[in-house]
């Protein structure tokens, strides 16, 4: 079910997928695709619990990008839906949907009860996307957004070569991509433009879940480390046999972990 909700700023709605019924799960989804990509996820727990699912508007179709874009905008778009929702509201994010809901945590830690945030690609050490991401933005400036997601999944994402050469070999999955690719490189510039560093969120006492998979790139795995020693209320969760699409290759097993994060927060 689609509804409409009202905007942070008033210019565009934001959208939601409602569904389920019980203690709400506010999903924020990742880059490259819309709130459907977590459909898998969701059927596995929508038993138990409502779960809102943010069409992220950078994602829309046909979504007009100001740039630069922001991660402030994202969290005030997470915060104006959290309002609606009645408490307590566990926030689930995914990759930069992660990013997005760290920060709207920041801004406003009395509006969720839990966080749970699947390797959020922050720039701990490092930027995200870097001269990679200059690479990205000129191949998408001169009309070739295959190659800027191309770019993006193997030197900013980290993928094996190997791999982006298979996926990007199926003329369908091209297409998405490139259907894709002015919103996926503009919060790759967002995510850097917050820069190196996270001790700002040192004092953030919301318990988090942070998760990773075994098989995600080792920059991925790398960053949560910092994430989980900056937190003070954080714990990691390693899913075993799983990169950084979990949501698609194992839906049960990542709804599992939200359920689990769910259960340690609300009955703890």
């Amino acid at each position: 079910m689609t509804e409409p909700l009202a905007s942070a700023d008033d210019v565009a709605p934001i959208t939601t997928l409602d569904d389920g019924s019980g203690p709400t799960l506010l999903v924020v989804h990742p880059g490259g695709g819309d709130a459907t990509t977590w459909d898998g996820v969701t059927r596995h727990l929508t038993d138990d619990f409502r779960v809102v699912r943010m069409h992220r508007r950078i994602y829309a179709p046909g979504a007009v990008i100001a740039l630069p874009h922001s991660m402030a905008a994202e969290a005030a778009d997470i915060l104006a839906v959290a309002g609606l929702l009645e408490s307590p509201v566990l926030l689930v994010g995914h990759s930069s949907g992660a990013v997005a809901a760290l920060e709207a945590a920041l801004l406003d830690p009395s509006a969720f009860a839990g966080l749970f945030l699947y390797e959020p690609p922050l720039p701990t050490r490092e930027l995200i996307a870097g001269a990679a991401g200059v690479r990205a933005r000129a191949a998408l400036d001169a009309g070739d957004p295959v190659e800027a997601m191309r770019i993006h999944m193997r030197d900013i994402v980290r993928m094996p070569a190997s791999t982006v050469d298979a996926m990007f070999a199926d003329q369908s999955v091209r297409a998405l991509f490139a259907a894709y690719a002015a919103a996926q490189i503009a919060e790759d510039e967002a995510i850097d433009a917050l820069g190196v560093g996270i001790g700002r969120f040192a004092g953030l006492e919301t318990p988090t879940t942070l998760i990773e998979g075994d098989l995600s790139p080792a920059h991925l795995r790398g960053r949560l480390t910092d994430l989980a020693a900056t937190l003070p209320n954080a714990r990691i969760v390693t899913l075993s046999g799983q990169g950084h699409i979990a949501h698609l290759s194992a839906p049960d097993i990542l709804a599992d972990a939200v359920r689990d994060m769910a259960e340690h927060v609300l009955h703890r």
